[in-house]
């Protein structure tokens, strides 16, 4: 049995804990339509990224209007499926692709529909 004594490091650098995803959400200015995201932070005010868009003070505006905090709306987390929640579930499963999932989709879709319409031309 070892009588070995755990000490901490002196020199352990604190890494910032990890944003909850309430804390990701976005906030659209209802003036101009500047999006806030935490995860880049607002270099115009000097707000550093990772921060969310409650502990922001009071006293910050938008930095294209300058509209007041109160003027934001919660648009959700980057990339999060667009719609109600409560209907997620429903259809094919397409419901829950992102925005980018999405357009990968639907503009593949065509690109095969458009070269199957051009195979058609090699038929004799």
């Amino acid at each position: 049995m070892s009588t070995e004594s755990v000490e901490p490091q002196e020199n352990a650098v604190e890494t910032p804990a990890p944003l909850e995803p309430k804390d990701m959400d976005q906030h659209e200015c209802a003036a101009c339509g500047y999006i806030y995201q935490p995860t880049k932070g607002d270099d115009r005010s000097g707000i550093a990224a990772g921060v969310a868009f409650e502990e922001l003070p009071i006293t910050w505006k938008c930095p294209v209007c300058g509209a007041p905090k109160k003027r934001f709306q919660n648009i959700g987390p980057l990339n999060a499926p667009s719609g109600f929640k409560q209907n997620l579930g429903y259809g094919f499963g397409v419901n829950t692709l992102t925005p980018g999932q999405k357009n990968l989709l639907i503009f593949g879709a065509l690109i095969v529909g458009f070269i199957f319409f051009l195979s058609l031309y090699g038929l004799q």
